[in-house]
Parts: C-alpha cells; structure tokens; sequence
C-alpha cells in the first residue's frame, strides 16, 4: 500500500512538473516576441542620453575664444595678389610673416613692397615690420616707413614727378588707390619737400592733405606736373 501511495506521489509530481515546464516554454515563446521592441526600447533610451550630455561638452569647447596666437607663419615669405583679370597687382616680400588667424592678418618683418596700378605706375614700399589683411587690400608699414610712386609720363606728354612719402606709419589701402597716416610724415614730390603732423593722399584725386604743423620746401623749376597740396591746421 505505501509503495503504491509513493508511486501515485511521483506520478502526481512528474505530471506537474511537466505542465510547469510546458507553461515555461510558452511563456519564453511569447517573450521572445517582444525581445526586438524590448531592443529597439533601450537602443533608443541610450540614444537619448548620449545626445542629451554630449552637446554640452561640445558647446563648451566651441565657445572658447579665439586667442590672438599665430596659426601659421613663413621665413623668406612672398604673398603676391592678383586682379580679376590674373595680373599681378601686389607683391610683398620679408624675411618672416605670421598669420594671426582671429585678426585675420598676416605681420612680416622687414617688408618690401611692390604694387603695379592700373596705368602701370609702379609704387614701392619697405618698413621695419608691415601688416596686411588676407585680402592684401590694406597694409600698415609700421617703423622706417617708405613709399615711393616713381615718375610716370601722361598721354599728353608731361611728367608725374616722383613721390615719396616717409614717417614712422604709413596705411596703404589698395583699393583706394590712398595712402594716410596719423603720424608726421615728409612728402617729397620731385626736389620738393612738405611735412605734417598728420597726412592723407589721394592718388585719383591727385591731392596731398596735410594738417597740424606744416612746412613745404619748394624749388623754382622748368615746368612740370605737379600734385596739389592742402594744408589745414
């Protein structure tokens, strides 16, 4: 009677078993179903977090200023400009030139300059340190400053007397064919000699201003061109 009653206990233990696992099994079927959404669910939540924290770190670095540091520079440097038409317009040469990447310009040292203007007048410049813009439209000579227009001959004929303007400053601006300074400078246009505290010349206009205290040197002369001078105080 006992074994009997042992065996019916196993049989009732093994049917359960079976039904437990049987309902395992289903369970596990119906979850495997949902294991992609399961998937994508956690894919997306990661996706999330990353986008969320690492644009702050971004956003931090691209923020930081700009310093006024050199990004590239060159020894025994020529930067030459050209026109539309590919004619050369400028040309400065220096024994270095560094760019400055937030000022957008380029500082050489010992510079030479050499600028063709559109009647083929040749002007030359040279100064102890010069600063151009990467346009090359603008150059500030800074120390010894010397710019020299040589003599032209006009279509009629007469001269375009030499010119030469120097000081411790000089802004050439390219484009307006103009050379000014706030500091003193000494005009000498042929064996003439002029001097202000501060100067502006306007090559299209064919005009000199001079203002502060002026001086002029004139020497009595055949005829000859002659390039107008205002002075103001």
């Amino acid at each position: 009677m006992t074994s009997q009653t042992s065996a019916t206990g196993m049989l009732r233990t093994l049917r359960v078993l079976r039904i437990c696992g049987q309902s395992f099994a289903g369970l596990w079927e119906r979850l495997s179903l949902y294991l992609p959404l399961v998937m994508m669910g956690l894919l997306a939540v990661g996706t999330y977090w990353l986008v969320r924290n690492t644009p702050a770190a971004y956003e931090a670095e691209a923020a930081r200023p700009v310093n006024h540091e050199v990004d590239y520079f060159m020894r025994r440097a020529t930067v030459k400009t050209f026109d539309d038409d590919g004619r050369l317009k400028t040309e400065i040469f220096g024994t270095e030139a560094r760019h400055f990447q937030d000022t957008e310009t380029l500082e050489i040292d010992q510079a030479r300059m050499r600028s063709i203007g559109p009647e083929g007048r040749l002007t030359t410049a040279t100064a102890n340190r010069a600063l151009s813009n990467d346009a090359g439209s603008e150059v500030q000579l800074i120390g010894n400053a010397v710019v020299v227009r040589e003599a032209v001959q006009n279509p009629d004929g007469s001269w375009l007397p030499r010119l030469e303007f120097t000081g411790e400053f000089l802004h050439v601006l390219m484009n307006e064919d103009r050379v000014k300074s706030h500091l003193p400078v000494v005009l000498t246009r042929g064996s003439d000699e002029f001097s202000g505290d501060t100067f502006d010349y306007d090559n299209l206009g064919q005009v000199a201003d001079l203002k502060g205290r002026v001086k002029g040197r004139l020497v009595p002369r055949a005829a000859a061109g002659s390039v107008p001078i205002k002075s103001s105080r």
